[in-house]
Protein backbone atom coordinates (compact mmCIF):
# COMPACT_ATOMS: atom_id res chain seq x y z
CA UNK A 1 0.00 0.00 0.00
CA UNK A 2 1.07 3.56 -1.31
CA UNK A 3 2.22 6.12 2.08
CA UNK A 4 -0.95 8.96 1.88
CA UNK A 5 0.56 12.21 0.50
CA UNK A 6 0.12 13.49 4.58
CA UNK A 7 3.36 10.96 5.44
CA UNK A 8 4.75 11.86 2.32
CA UNK A 9 4.77 15.37 3.36
CA UNK A 10 6.51 15.02 6.99
CA UNK A 11 9.84 14.05 4.36
CA UNK A 12 9.27 15.53 1.71
CA UNK A 13 11.94 18.65 1.14
CA UNK A 14 10.48 21.51 -1.01
CA UNK A 15 12.50 23.20 -3.76
CA UNK A 16 12.20 26.73 -4.77
CA UNK A 17 13.21 27.85 -8.44
CA UNK A 18 13.82 30.80 -9.16
CA UNK A 19 11.99 31.47 -12.27
CA UNK A 20 13.77 33.32 -15.52
CA UNK A 21 12.80 35.92 -17.28
CA UNK A 22 13.59 36.47 -20.47
CA UNK A 23 13.07 40.18 -22.80
CA UNK A 24 13.90 40.76 -26.00
CA UNK A 25 13.48 43.99 -27.62
CA UNK A 26 13.38 44.25 -31.20
CA UNK A 27 13.92 47.46 -33.07
CA UNK A 28 13.19 47.90 -36.79
CA UNK A 29 14.71 50.68 -38.90
CA UNK A 30 12.65 52.83 -40.96
CA UNK A 31 9.07 51.36 -39.42
CA UNK A 32 8.53 54.50 -37.61
CA UNK A 33 4.94 54.78 -39.42
CA UNK A 34 1.66 53.41 -38.86
CA UNK A 35 1.55 49.84 -38.02
CA UNK A 36 5.21 49.47 -37.25
CA UNK A 37 6.75 47.73 -34.17
CA UNK A 38 7.28 49.72 -31.00
CA UNK A 39 9.13 48.63 -27.72
CA UNK A 40 7.63 47.97 -24.14
CA UNK A 41 9.79 49.30 -22.38
CA UNK A 42 12.38 48.34 -20.00
CA UNK A 43 12.93 44.76 -19.96
CA UNK A 44 14.06 43.42 -16.39
CA UNK A 45 17.23 41.22 -15.68
CA UNK A 46 17.35 38.42 -16.45
CA UNK A 47 17.65 35.52 -13.35
CA UNK A 48 19.49 32.05 -13.16
CA UNK A 49 18.96 30.16 -10.71
CA UNK A 50 21.23 29.87 -7.77
CA UNK A 51 22.78 26.77 -7.19
CA UNK A 52 23.41 26.17 -2.83
CA UNK A 53 25.74 24.50 -1.04
CA UNK A 54 27.92 23.40 -4.46
CA UNK A 55 30.30 21.12 -2.20
CA UNK A 56 27.48 19.16 -0.79
CA UNK A 57 28.51 15.48 -1.75
CA UNK A 58 25.52 13.57 -3.88
CA UNK A 59 22.91 11.85 -1.74
CA UNK A 60 23.57 8.58 -2.32
CA UNK A 61 20.40 6.70 -1.66
CA UNK A 62 16.88 7.72 -2.86
CA UNK A 63 14.58 10.48 -0.75
CA UNK A 64 12.07 7.97 0.40
CA UNK A 65 10.62 4.39 -0.85
CA UNK A 66 7.32 5.27 -2.57
CA UNK A 67 6.42 2.66 -4.59
CA UNK A 68 7.31 4.96 -7.51
CA UNK A 69 7.86 1.83 -10.67
CA UNK A 70 5.72 -0.93 -9.14
CA UNK A 71 3.83 -3.41 -10.52
CA UNK A 72 1.65 -6.31 -9.54
CA UNK A 73 -0.10 -8.86 -11.64
CA UNK A 74 -3.54 -9.27 -10.28
CA UNK A 75 -3.94 -13.38 -9.17
CA UNK A 76 -7.41 -15.30 -10.07
CA UNK A 77 -8.96 -12.43 -12.17
CA UNK A 78 -8.78 -13.30 -16.23
CA UNK A 79 -9.00 -11.16 -19.09
CA UNK A 80 -11.24 -12.67 -21.65
CA UNK A 81 -9.69 -12.03 -25.70
CA UNK A 82 -7.70 -9.35 -23.32
CA UNK A 83 -10.25 -7.21 -23.45
CA UNK A 84 -10.06 -5.35 -20.15
CA UNK A 85 -14.11 -4.61 -20.01
CA UNK A 86 -14.88 -8.34 -19.39
CA UNK A 87 -13.05 -8.06 -16.28
CA UNK A 88 -15.31 -7.94 -13.42
CA UNK A 89 -14.26 -4.35 -11.12
CA UNK A 90 -15.41 -6.08 -8.29
CA UNK A 91 -13.73 -9.34 -8.60
CA UNK A 92 -10.22 -6.95 -8.92
CA UNK A 93 -10.78 -5.40 -5.56
CA UNK A 94 -11.38 -8.61 -3.85
CA UNK A 95 -8.66 -9.90 -5.41
CA UNK A 96 -6.18 -6.74 -3.74
CA UNK A 97 -8.20 -7.66 -0.57
CA UNK A 98 -6.75 -11.14 -0.64
CA UNK A 99 -3.77 -10.15 -1.84
CA UNK A 100 -2.93 -7.62 1.38
CA UNK A 101 -4.87 -9.44 3.80
CA UNK A 102 -2.51 -6.69 6.39
CA UNK A 103 -4.36 -3.96 5.05
CA UNK A 104 -8.18 -5.45 4.84
CA UNK A 105 -8.52 -8.04 7.28
CA UNK A 106 -7.85 -8.72 10.98
CA UNK A 107 -8.27 -6.23 13.84
CA UNK A 108 -5.42 -3.95 13.56
CA UNK A 109 -6.31 -3.64 9.45
CA UNK A 110 -6.77 -0.06 8.13
CA UNK A 111 -8.82 -1.01 5.54
CA UNK A 112 -10.76 -3.62 6.71
CA UNK A 113 -13.83 -1.94 6.60
CA UNK A 114 -13.72 -1.84 2.49
CA UNK A 115 -13.33 -5.55 2.70
CA UNK A 116 -16.98 -5.84 4.74
CA UNK A 117 -18.71 -3.60 2.53
CA UNK A 118 -17.61 -5.31 -0.67
CA UNK A 119 -20.44 -7.71 0.08
CA UNK A 120 -22.92 -4.81 -0.43
CA UNK A 121 -21.33 -4.77 -4.45
CA UNK A 122 -23.22 -7.96 -4.95
CA UNK A 123 -26.69 -7.93 -6.14
CA UNK A 124 -29.17 -7.77 -3.80
CA UNK A 125 -26.87 -5.97 -1.35
CA UNK A 126 -26.97 -2.27 -0.04
CA UNK A 127 -25.46 -0.14 -3.33
CA UNK A 128 -25.22 2.82 -0.84
CA UNK A 129 -22.99 1.04 0.95
CA UNK A 130 -20.91 -0.41 -2.04
CA UNK A 131 -17.26 0.89 -2.02
CA UNK A 132 -16.95 0.71 -5.50
CA UNK A 133 -16.61 3.77 -7.90
CA UNK A 134 -17.71 3.70 -11.55
CA UNK A 135 -14.74 2.50 -13.49
CA UNK A 136 -13.31 4.50 -16.38
CA UNK A 137 -11.85 3.08 -19.77
CA UNK A 138 -8.76 4.93 -21.53
CA UNK A 139 -5.45 3.96 -23.66
CA UNK A 140 -3.27 5.24 -20.76
CA UNK A 141 -0.05 3.28 -22.00
CA UNK A 142 -0.18 4.19 -25.61
CA UNK A 143 -0.40 0.40 -26.69
CA UNK A 144 -4.03 1.28 -28.61
CA UNK A 145 -5.84 -0.93 -26.07
CA UNK A 146 -8.11 0.56 -23.25
CA UNK A 147 -7.15 0.36 -19.31
CA UNK A 148 -8.90 0.32 -16.41
CA UNK A 149 -8.65 3.18 -14.12
CA UNK A 150 -10.87 1.70 -11.04
CA UNK A 151 -11.22 3.39 -7.66
CA UNK A 152 -13.04 2.11 -4.27
CA UNK A 153 -13.72 4.48 -1.11
CA UNK A 154 -11.58 3.21 2.22
CA UNK A 155 -14.07 3.72 5.25
CA UNK A 156 -13.86 5.17 7.88
CA UNK A 157 -10.56 6.48 6.82
CA UNK A 158 -12.15 9.57 4.37
CA UNK A 159 -9.62 8.12 1.60
CA UNK A 160 -10.33 7.01 -1.54
CA UNK A 161 -8.21 4.33 -3.43
CA UNK A 162 -7.35 5.05 -7.24
CA UNK A 163 -5.83 2.13 -9.71
CA UNK A 164 -4.88 1.72 -13.10
CA UNK A 165 -4.69 -1.81 -14.66
CA UNK A 166 -3.39 -2.50 -17.93
CA UNK A 167 -3.32 -5.90 -20.30
CA UNK A 168 0.19 -7.43 -20.49
CA UNK A 169 0.71 -10.98 -21.12
CA UNK A 170 -2.61 -11.87 -21.27
CA UNK A 171 -2.42 -11.10 -17.65
CA UNK A 172 -4.50 -8.09 -15.57
CA UNK A 173 -1.36 -5.97 -14.35
CA UNK A 174 -1.78 -2.95 -11.69
CA UNK A 175 0.46 -0.31 -13.10
CA UNK A 176 -0.49 2.35 -10.53
CA UNK A 177 -1.49 2.29 -6.91
CA UNK A 178 -2.73 5.78 -4.67
CA UNK A 179 -4.62 6.05 -1.70
CA UNK A 180 -5.61 9.66 -0.67
CA UNK A 181 -8.33 12.20 0.78
CA UNK A 182 -9.22 13.14 -2.48
CA UNK A 183 -11.37 15.62 -4.12
CA UNK A 184 -11.34 14.81 -7.50
CA UNK A 185 -9.46 12.65 -10.28
CA UNK A 186 -8.59 13.37 -14.18
CA UNK A 187 -7.46 11.33 -16.81
CA UNK A 188 -5.35 13.99 -19.25
CA UNK A 189 -3.22 11.84 -21.85
CA UNK A 190 -1.24 9.61 -20.47
CA UNK A 191 -1.80 10.75 -16.99
CA UNK A 192 -3.99 10.64 -13.89
CA UNK A 193 -4.09 13.68 -12.44
CA UNK A 194 -5.41 13.32 -8.03
CA UNK A 195 -6.36 16.68 -6.93
CA UNK A 196 -6.88 16.55 -2.72
CA UNK A 197 -7.54 18.98 0.43
CA UNK A 198 -5.03 21.03 1.74
CA UNK A 199 -5.10 22.27 5.97
CA UNK A 200 -4.23 25.68 4.50
CA UNK A 201 -7.28 27.72 3.11
CA UNK A 202 -7.47 28.36 0.05
CA UNK A 203 -5.22 25.58 -1.64
CA UNK A 204 -5.11 22.15 -2.88
CA UNK A 205 -2.45 19.56 -3.83
CA UNK A 206 -2.18 18.02 -6.62
CA UNK A 207 -0.62 14.89 -7.46
CA UNK A 208 0.46 13.63 -11.50
CA UNK A 209 0.71 10.05 -12.46
CA UNK A 210 2.36 9.63 -16.24
CA UNK A 211 2.95 6.75 -17.70
CA UNK A 212 6.68 5.49 -18.17
CA UNK A 213 7.12 3.09 -21.40
CA UNK A 214 10.76 2.44 -20.06
CA UNK A 215 9.49 1.15 -16.26
CA UNK A 216 6.06 -0.26 -17.77
CA UNK A 217 4.58 1.79 -15.01
CA UNK A 218 2.64 5.25 -14.25
CA UNK A 219 5.35 7.42 -12.26
CA UNK A 220 4.71 9.97 -9.78
CA UNK A 221 5.51 13.02 -11.90
CA UNK A 222 4.08 16.36 -10.41
CA UNK A 223 3.37 16.93 -6.16
CA UNK A 224 2.69 20.34 -5.66
CA UNK A 225 0.03 23.28 -4.02
CA UNK A 226 -1.64 24.90 -5.55
CA UNK A 227 -3.93 28.19 -5.33
CA UNK A 228 -7.55 27.94 -5.78
CA UNK A 229 -8.27 30.69 -5.23
CA UNK A 230 -11.12 30.14 -2.10
CA UNK A 231 -10.38 31.58 0.82
CA UNK A 232 -12.12 31.04 4.16
CA UNK A 233 -13.84 33.99 5.73
CA UNK A 234 -11.64 36.09 8.16
CA UNK A 235 -12.56 35.31 11.45
CA UNK A 236 -14.25 38.58 13.22
CA UNK A 237 -13.23 39.93 16.44
CA UNK A 238 -14.49 39.82 19.52
CA UNK A 239 -14.00 41.25 22.91
CA UNK A 240 -13.86 37.55 24.72
CA UNK A 241 -12.13 34.60 23.00
CA UNK A 242 -12.08 31.42 24.62
CA UNK A 243 -8.45 29.60 24.42
CA UNK A 244 -7.54 27.93 21.14
CA UNK A 245 -7.98 23.95 20.86
CA UNK A 246 -4.28 22.77 20.34
CA UNK A 247 -3.44 22.12 16.68
CA UNK A 248 -4.68 18.52 15.34
CA UNK A 249 -3.71 15.93 13.08
CA UNK A 250 -3.92 16.02 10.54
CA UNK A 251 -20.33 10.77 -16.88
CA UNK A 252 -18.75 12.49 -19.39
CA UNK A 253 -17.69 9.36 -21.37
CA UNK A 254 -15.94 6.42 -19.36
CA UNK A 255 -12.84 6.88 -21.94
CA UNK A 256 -12.66 10.28 -21.39
CA UNK A 257 -12.34 11.42 -18.03
CA UNK A 258 -13.31 10.21 -14.14
CA UNK A 259 -14.19 12.02 -11.61
CA UNK A 260 -13.68 11.33 -7.53
CA UNK A 261 -16.07 12.11 -4.97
Amino acid sequence: MPPSRHRRAARRTALAVVPVVLGVLTAVAGCGGAGGLQGAGATPTAVSPARLWPDLPPASTPAWDFDEADTETVKGVTVPGDDIRSVDPAAVVRAEIAAHPDDYAGGKAPYRETAHRMDDCRSGGDRDRCPLLEPYYRDLTGDGREDMTLGFRLPPTNQTAVRVYTVTGHRLVQVMSNNDAVSAVELAGRSVIIRSPSDLAGYEYRVQWTWDPDQRAMLLTHDEMLRTGKRAPAARPSAARSPAPPAGSGSTSPSSSASGR
